[in-house]
């Protein structure tokens, strides 16, 4: 492996590690204020934080936004991913209040498996892999979720919601990044995003200065680290790594959430959940592996 592979591929796992600890944050957080408000604020400081690094990483690059077709592209994708950003984050900060961690970190990281299922939509037909990662993460989700009784706790639902709206804003994404400056499109998406939030936290929650200050911890870590730190190391991580290697490693994600649940949170999962995150897990690579070209 060249050293630049290398290097990027530990930039890529911190990354994995640094979304993984933000379930904690986000779960640390509601014990000081609501969804709307966690969300606002963090994503307005990932903005502002993405700020210098548009200037860092586009330095001695040519402009993409030179004409008013690719500026109109940058405004109108940052905020169509902004929207769809917001919609499944607050689907996720609900749902995290109500399940664990680790759970929540598996049952999101299914939005792996819907990009190619939602892709029939457009005409793009997964291969067989996908197919059989599918029906072997209904049985992860099955022992993950579904209790004895058959239902499905209310938390784990919210997550599986928002799963499925982060795989719609990997497709928004996947429209629009071609079309403009990945950081820049980010930085917009998160300023959305928080402005959005902000509505809801002033319609419905009304926090007071002295509660956003008692959670300046998860909150800072969760804007600062998982919206800006992170998310510029994937960009510059993604750029000397192979694409299959990269999702692989960024799945790890799932796996760091139950780590640190259990770490900082103390929170543990039972056998028949753990054997589901596994299943999850496995489905999850599988999804991600190329399909084997002829010689």
């Amino acid at each position: 492996m060249k050293k630049s592979s290398f290097r990027s591929s530990l930039m890529l796992l911190l990354t994995a590690v640094i979304w993984g600890v933000a379930f904690v944050a986000q779960s640390a957080g509601m014990d000081y204020v609501g969804p709307f408000t966690f969300n606002a604020v963090r994503s307005i400081i990932g903005g502002f934080v993405l700020i210098p690094c548009i200037f860092i990483l586009g330095h001695g690059k040519p402009a993409r936004e030179s004409t008013p077709q690719s500026r109109r592209d940058l405004l109108v994708g940052g905020v169509c991913c902004g929207i769809f950003l917001a919609v499944a984050s607050t689907f996720q900060q609900f749902g995290i209040q109500y399940t664990s961690v680790g759970k929540a970190g598996f049952i999101t990281a299914l939005y792996i498996l819907l990009v190619p299922l939602l892709g029939l939509l457009f005409g793009k037909r997964p291969g067989w892999r996908v197919w059989l990662a599918v029906g072997i993460a209904v049985a992860g989700m099955y022992l993950l979720c579904v209790t004895e009784g058959f239902s499905i706790a209310f938390g784990d639902l919210l997550v599986m919601v928002c799963a499925l709206l982060f795989a719609v804003h990997i497709l928004v994404i996947d429209y629009f990044s071609p079309r403009a400056d990945g950081v820049k499109l980010s930085c917009i998406q998160f300023f959305t995003c928080g402005l959005l939030c902000a509505v809801g936290m002033l319609l419905f929650e009304h926090p007071m200065p002295a509660q956003i200050l008692a959670a300046w911890m998860p909150i800072l870590y969760a804007g600062v680290m998982s919206c800006g730190v992170a998310y510029t190391l994937q960009i510059i991580g993604q750029r000397d790594t192979d694409p299959t290697l990269a999702s692989l490693i960024l799945s790890l994600e799932s796996v760091v959430s139950v780590l640190a649940g259990w770490a900082l949170l103390h929170q543990s999962l039972s056998l028949r959940e753990l054997s589901g995150c596994a299943l999850v897990f496995c489905a999850i690579i599988l999804a991600q592996l190329p399909d084997r070209r002829p010689l």
